[in-house]
């Protein structure tokens, strides 16, 4: 508690061994790592102190394995980059030489003090001094930790059925483990079910996907729950407690052969969906024809029956006696070992870009909306028409970066925008080689395998590419769009009349605020799904189990959708395959002596993990090993000192603190 004085470190012989990284001229660069290492020498406890230019390379590791065993030494503090990056290489390194994982500690050199204090060589090397000074203390007070081995679920839950859902749970079920596959949609598939053809290749994107959906729904290993939502989950890595919510279709699945009589019978039209509003569906319908299952469902919001009571004519002339009014949403209860997250993004919404007239002229419309249009099997069975009068447009413009790389939306390139609309220049193309196509840009970002060599092809037929934003789109009487730009490279402002506008709409994040919240999860300031790491860790959460992939991550192609995928079921599998988990062991725990029973790290703890008991009839805080993940929130709000972190106690944090302090009073 405040106000307490320190307690002595351990009273056995304390040998610490510091080791300093120049990790190349990133730290030595800027830090003087000569110095520092004599200035560690000379710190108490410390037996051995020296530098190396790469302490994560090989012999790097080997010079710390060898000096333990060589010195006797029982403390480890590695001054280098952050605990984040190489923190568990370190301990690898420690444990293999023979001591605890948990007596090592990192002093973070590198972004905490050479990238921030460059061309500060004095003052950075000062600052090196304190922190390795604080690292070395704290080593005086740590002990040994024991990590809490757990079993392991042999099945995987994978949230989001199109493309990267799809692979996920194919590679995991070919490996033999259990997958459940959950798709709030009717139909698996995704937004790739919606495009006519994929870039570079100009491969049909349904010959693609199609055989994979069909696939995952007859693999013996995988269970498909469509028109279903994650409602709750409980539990921890290795065994997860999820209760799904399958929502009713009231067509009895077993029964639905797909022939589709009660579409044809029923007398309400709406919008389609999957069509993006260009065409129209039934309110008993299946979203598209290559739907995985291919089973009718019947939407509640516009259905007579469920609206007014009125009509059940689907019921009266299906032949298989299918439709069942009388159906109720069910709870299916799963329990896994991990979790992959493929729910995929949404299309940033054009309307909000005032000055190019979506939503407000017929003849723009979104890239998506050109997918639907330009597809066989879509609303105009493949051909670019002008929605305003339907005629086939002889000048067509491509706004590039709508919603994206913009300070007044989002400042983040969507990455697949510009191939997506050369691809669709292409098409124009392709179906009227005398029409003229402009596609308007701030960067053509064609960065894949193959991507410019197809950029050259399409400009080879025609087309042209302009450099400058549009500013504004006004229509005139006739439905035509008159387009204000400049032209960057010129530097000249231009207006042009085209008969038809395609808005390259942005990438954003999925709407999965409430899925989020269930399973703790961070964002980055974009509002993707965060990465335990971007270049170690790229499929990880920081919540231990759960794993990410696709568009949920960030905006990514098909094929870098479909290898992230791949790498988030291995990495699931591996978990699964080892049978058994660790779990952290730097967690919270609770002095009953000093505990009130108040309850209030009970309503502090976001991951659920404190608990009150009876104890001789006294109320305790409990803290479920398992579930901490050692935030520390517990411990701060504690009025009484009685909640304690494991490897970051009171003397260990005060003790940094000082010997920071004496440091820079030098």
């Amino acid at each position: 508690m405040k106000g307490e004085p320190l307690k002595e470190p351990p009273k056995e012989p304390v040998k610490v061994g510091v080791f300093i990284c120049h990790c190349g001229s990133n730290i030595a660069g800027t830090v003087d790592v000569k110095a520092l290492a004599e200035f560690a020498g000379g710190l108490p406890g410390v037996e051995f102190s020296t530098h190396y230019v790469y302490l994560c390379s090989d012999p790097g590791q080997g010079l710390i394995k060898e000096s333990v065993k060589r010195l006797g030494l029982n403390r480890v503090v590695v001054a280098a980059c952050s605990p984040r990056m190489h923190e568990e290489t370190f301990r690898r390194t420690v444990r293999e030489a023979g001591l605890n994982p948990y007596l090592l500690e990192v002093a973070n050199i590198r972004e905490q003090c050479s990238w921030v204090h460059m061309n500060q060589k004095e003052a950075a090397t000062e600052k090196a001094k304190a922190l390795v000074a604080a690292a070395v203390v704290k080593s005086l007070y740590n002990e040994p930790l024991e990590p809490l081995t757990l079993g392991v679920e042999k099945s995987v839950l994978v949230v989001g059925g199109g493309v990267a859902g799809i692979q996920a749970s194919i590679d995991l079920a070919d490996q033999g483990f259990k997958v459940y596959l959950v798709e709030k949609q009717p139909s698996i598939g995704g937004h790739m079910a919606q495009l006519d053809k994929t870039f570079p290749t100009l491969d049909c994107s349904s010959c693609i996907l199609t055989p994979k959906m069909v696939e995952a729904s007859r693999h013996e290993n995988i269970e498909l729950l469509t028109y279903s939502e994650v409602k709750s989950v409980e539990g921890h890595v290795g065994s997860f407690e999820v209760t799904v919510l399958k929502k009713p279709r009231y067509i009895r699945e077993d029964l639905c052969r797909a022939c589709g009589i009660c579409a044809e019978k029923c007398p309400i039209k709406v919008p389609s969906e999957f069509d993006m509003g260009l065409g129209e569906r039934k309110a008993i319908y299946i979203p598209f024809p290559q739907a995985v299952p291919l089973k009718y469902t019947i939407d509640p919001a516009h259905c007579l029956y469920h609206t007014k009571g009125v009509c059940r004519v689907c019921e009266k002339f299906c032949p298989e006696k299918a439709v069942d009014f009388d159906q109720k949403p069910v709870e299916v209860k799963l329990k896994v070992g991990a979790i992959i997250l493929a729910t995929g993004y949404d299309l940033y919404d054009c309307s909000q870009k005032y000055e190019y007239g979506y939503g407000r002229y017929r003849n723009v419309i979104t890239n998506l909306e050109f997918e639907r249009m330009v597809s066989a099997s879509g609303p105009t069975s493949g051909q670019i028409i002008r929605p305003s009068d339907r005629k086939s447009p002889r000048r067509v413009a491509f706004l590039q970066c709508v919603g994206s790389r913009d300070v007044n939306s989002n400042k983040y390139c969507s990455r697949i925008c510009c191939m997506a609309s050369v691809k669709q220049a292409h098409q124009v193309k392709e179906k009227d080689p005398s029409s003229d196509v402009v596609i308007f840009y701030t960067d053509l970002r064609c960065f894949g395998k193959g991507y410019e060599e197809f950029l050259e092809r399409v400009q080879g037929e025609g087309i042209k590419v302009v450099r400058g934003r549009v500013a504004e789109v006004v229509e005139d009487a006739s439905g035509n769009l008159r387009l204000r730009y400049e032209n960057t490279y010129l530097g000249e402002v231009f207006e042009e009349e085209f008969d038809l506008v395609v808005l390259a709409a942005g990438l954003i994040p999925s709407d999965i605020k409430e899925l989020r919240t269930i399973l703790k999860l961070s964002t980055t300031p974009d509002g993707f799904l965060a990465e335990a790491h971007p270049k170690l860790r790229p499929v990880e959460t920081f919540t231990e189990g759960i794993y990410v992939c696709g568009a949920a991550q960030g905006p990514k192609d098909i094929p870098d959708t479909v290898a992230q995928a791949s790498a988030a079921a291995s990495r699931a599998s591996a978990l699964l395959a080892e049978g058994m988990v660790s779990i952290e062991p730097i967690t919270a725990e609770v002095d009953e002596d000093r505990c009130g029973g108040c309850g209030l790290c009970v309503q502090a703890c976001f991951f659920n993990a404190i608990e009150l008991e009876v104890k001789e009839g006294k109320r305790k805080a409990k803290v479920n090993q398992v579930l901490c993940k050692g935030c520390g929130v517990c411990g701060a709000t504690c009025p009484s000192g009685a909640v304690k972190m494991r490897h970051f106690t009171d003397e260990q944090l005060r003790g940094e603190v000082e010997a920071i302090l004496s440091t820079v009073r030098r």
